[in-house]
């Protein structure tokens, strides 16, 4: 088994790309009982779904980014509106949901579209259903497309949260990765989006950069924390394949930090935010003042939601078609091909796989986990009242190890980690996962 340390080190602790789609488990209890008949994929309200809107277009690709995104010298704008307009529409009715209860406006740039465009998109969403007061809108900027008055007319159309995409507060890493802005500008945009948006401003920032330190990597965290009072999205670089920043680490030009010095990265981050006040309510996501994602919380418990656009990812069952199993599903990638299905069909659905209960489960738990509140009794039951937490993972000598080394803790609450082994969580999924896996396949008793 592996060390702590080296456990630690290979977590990475990032939220699951857009261009992968979270996986859905289910929603926490106390959430409204399905309809008679129309309940067997969850405890969340089969009427509400989350909105995700992807908006592909960039102005250039970034050396680390492998998500679905696009360099386009000219965009057809009303075309793109036109699109995501219809095919929200069409996926509201195929899932029947009757309120939207979060909207994320994610890219790409979305900071690239049209102010006007975004707000379309919410009429369709306010014709079609119910929208709750407050409704949280959050789209993502990089602060090269987030000057004051355009974040005001963003502001305008609907959107209520800004999520800043600074990834490093040093001009020479923001050069490596592939950044179009430099630290001096990314304050400058944390400074008008703060204004603009208070109490709803969400930075990213990004370590594990090549040839980062420990110490630097602290005195950008103080720098960050001085200026964001709101909310921190916390990312180990991941060299992805296919990317310029792998291939240049592949070929020795650049180097990036051991896996031990990513790993105290990661503790030091979690302990310089912790003293500003920073609550961490998931393993990469940090809210001062209560100011956590609605929406992403909606993926990490579990709840419905829609994917707009080329290449977005959703999860619903689509009653409208006669269906009563929910779907995972995949968007056209390619924003021309997207165009041409849904002005055809009314959407641009490439893939469809039904979620077996195994799959749904096993989504359940790793998403779960995530969160610092992990999963509770209610919850667990309420997916399979068949059998309990305890019965269901409990048996596993590997899992009882991690109980009483105090990684893991099941009690009364529910199944969670603890703060040092949420920092290990990669490295418990796998018995958990295996265990379940046993269990469900030897259990009579049938779930959700």
């Amino acid at each position: 088994m592996l060390t702590p340390g080296r456990a630690a080190a290979r977590f990475q602790p990032r939220v699951w790309s857009r261009l992968l789609g979270p996986p859905v488990g289910w929603g926490l209890a106390g959430e409204p009982e399905p309809e008679p008949g129309r309940g067997s994929l969850g405890p969340g309200d089969i009427h509400q779904a989350a909105l995700y809107v992807h908006w592909p277009y960039c102005e250039r690709r970034c050396a680390y980014c492998n998500f679905n995104k696009y360099i386009s010298p000219s965009v057809d704008h009303d075309a793109m509106r036109d699109g995501l307009v219809r095919e929200t529409e069409t996926l509201i009715r195929d899932s029947q949901v009757k309120e939207i209860t979060s909207v994320f406006i994610g890219g790409g740039t979305p900071s690239l579209a049209r102010p006007s465009t975004i707000a379309s998109i919410l009429e369709a969403v306010a014709r079609a259903t119910h929208v709750p007061h407050n409704m949280e809108v959050s789209m993502e900027a990089n602060p090269t497309s987030a000057s004051a008055s355009r974040l005001a007319e963003f502001k305008e159309a609907g959107v209520t949260r800004l999520s800043l995409g600074i990834q490093a507060l040093r001009d020479r890493d923001l050069r490596i990765l592939g950044r179009d802005h430099t630290a001096r500008e990314a304050l400058r945009s944390l400074e008008e989006a703060r204004k603009l948006y208070p109490g709803h401003t969400s930075v990213d920032i990004m370590f594990g950069r090549p040839g980062q330190k420990l110490q630097s990597w602290e005195a950008e965290l103080e720098a960050l924390v001085a200026l964001c009072d709101h909310h921190v999205s916390l990312y180990q670089l991941t060299l992805e394949r296919g990317t310029a920043l792998f291939r240049q680490v592949q070929a020795k030009v650049l180097s990036v930090p051991e896996q031990e010095a990513m790993a105290d990265m990661y503790q030091a981050a979690r302990s310089i935010l912790g003293k500003a006040g920073f609550h961490q309510y998931e393993v990469s996501n940090f809210a001062k003042n209560g100011a956590v994602s609605v929406h992403n919380l909606g993926y990490w418990r579990g709840r419905q939601y829609l994917g707009v656009g080329p290449g977005a990812h959703g999860r619903f069952v689509p009653w409208g078609e006669g269906k009563t199993q929910r779907e995972a599903r995949i968007q056209t990638l390619e924003p021309s091909d997207w165009l041409k299905e849904v002005r055809r069909f009314g959407h641009g659905t490439r893939k469809r796989v039904q979620q077996s209960e195994l799959d749904i489960l096993e989504e359940m738990l790793v998403l779960g986990l995530r969160m610092n509140e992990g999963l509770s009794h209610q919850h667990w039951q309420r997916c399979c009242p068949g059998f309990s937490l305890q019965e269901a993972l409990g048996d596993s000598p590997e899992v009882e190890h991690y109980l009483e080394e105090g990684l893991l803790v099941l009690d009364d609450r529910g199944l969670r980690c603890s703060w040092e082994g949420l920092a290990l969580l990669d490295s418990l999924l796998p018995a958990l996962l295996h265990q379940l896996q046993l269990f469900y396949q030897n259990s009579a008793a049938r779930c959700l």
